[in-house]
């Protein structure tokens, strides 16, 4: 069983909760990412430019350049 979940930090430690189905192995990989809080931001601010009219002028104009290519083959 793979589980994924977002825990907080206290005192340098981190306590971790399996869940009831979780198998009695002896032995689980833990990765520590402490990025979480970077990730949601940079969600945060792509979620922004998805209604920025400069940003959404940007896109548009970089498509119409390409639009032309295309349909080119090699």
């Amino acid at each position: 069983m793979t589980i994924r979940q977002i825990c907080d930090v206290k005192n340098h430690q981190l306590t971790i909760h399996l869940p009831d189905g979780f198998k009695d192995n002896k032995k689980v990989l833990v990765i520590v990412d402490d990025g979480v809080d970077t990730r949601s931001e940079k969600l945060s601010l792509l979620k922004q430019a998805a209604q920025d009219p400069i940003f959404l002028s940007d896109i548009k104009e970089v498509m119409e350049d390409f639009g032309n290519i295309d349909f080119e083959t090699l």
